[in-house]
Order: structure tokens, then C-alpha cells, then sequence
């Protein structure tokens, strides 16, 4: 698979995302069960995740995207910008960030610090993907798709400069 000017291949399939979100989903139900959290999705990667997480969910809930970006082309700048805000009450809700990848943890530390300020009751993190290897910041994910090797990935909504979005499957940089 090529996607711009980089050889990808085959790394997760499309049966192997369904099946380990729809798993999660029912996690998630099961530990929000009673609850009515708000969902947090950020943009752009974890759009596609997302929608099919949702599905998966059978508890009320309510729905925002918040975007930030630390990426420019396959490297992390080490810098976040918070892009789009949240706009709906955090405070004293349960609060559940959805991620696409988690790789040096510097995002997501961040994003947490700025919800945290706004005193939700609690925030849980759930990512499809987590780079272990990869953290310089240590941050809990309490739902993780899969650990993955500090390789780079696109597709299933991750990108490479902002291309492969769209494909259905996950694949690794040859």
C-alpha cells in the first residue's frame, strides 16, 4: 500500500478492529453502566474509531470532539496546540477521552491537564492504539485497543500528512 510517497503494509485488519471495539464498547458500558458520560473525541484521527466505539456503546451518553495537534508529517513537534475547545460543562460529569493513538504521551498529558481544570468528576482514557515504547510522558489509558510497536501507522484515520484517512485497515511503514 502506498500512500503518498511511502510503502505501508497490512498491519491490523478490518475484522480485527470490529471485533476488539465492539469488546471495548461493551467494557464501557458495563463501567459506566448507570452513568451518563461525555464522550470526547479527538479530532482529526480518532473520528473513524470513534463512530464505530460509539455503536458499541449502549449506555446514555452525550457526544463533543475537542482537536489538538502535536504532528507535522510523520513526526511528533513535541509541541500540542489546542485547536478546537470543548464547549459543553465538564464540570462534576464523568468525562471519557477518545484517542486514536497514544504515543509519546505528550497529547494526551496536555489535553488532560486541560480538562482536569474545568473539575470534571472524573476522566477515563480510551485509545486503539498505544506505543508503550514510544511514552515520554507517563499517562493511564484504561481502555487500549492494542499495543503496538513505535512504528508508524496510517489509515482507520490516522494519517500521513494528512492522507490515509480513509482507509478501512490499519497498516505499518515498511
Amino acid at each position: 500500500m502506498k500512500v503518498k510517497d511511502k510503502e505501508f503494509t497490512r498491519f491490523i485488519s478490518a475484522e480485527a478492529l470490529e471485533e476488539r471495539i465492539g469488546r471495548m464498547g461493551k467494557e464501557i458500558s458495563k463501567d459506566f453502566e448507570g452513568k451518563s458520560p461525555l464522550i470526547l473525541g479527538v479530532l482529526n484521527g480518532a473520528f473513524m474509531f470513534l463512530s464505530d466505539l460509539m455503536k458499541a456503546v449502549d449506555i446514555p451518553l452525550q457526544m463533543s470532539f475537542i482537536k489538538i495537534s502535536s504532528y507535522q508529517a510523520m513526526n511528533s513537534t513535541g509541541k500540542v496546540r489546542e485547536l478546537i475547545g470543548v464547549s459543553e460543562e465538564i464540570k462534576g460529569r464523568e468525562v471519557i477521552v477518545v484517542e486514536d493513538i497514544v504515543d509519546t504521551g505528550i497529547s494526551m498529558t496536555h489535553l488532560l491537564e486541560c480538562i482536569s481544570e474545568k473539575e470534571p468528576a472524573n476522566i477515563s482514557v480510551v485509545s486503539l492504539l498505544l506505543k508503550p515504547d514510544a511514552l515520554k510522558k507517563p499517562v493511564t489509558i484504561d481502555y487500549v485497543g492494542f499495543e503496538i510497536p513505535d512504528k508508524f501507522v496510517v489509515g482507520y484515520g490516522l494519517d500521513y500528512d494528512g492522507f490515509g484517512r480513509n482507509l478501512k485497515e490499519i497498516y505499518q511503514l515498511k
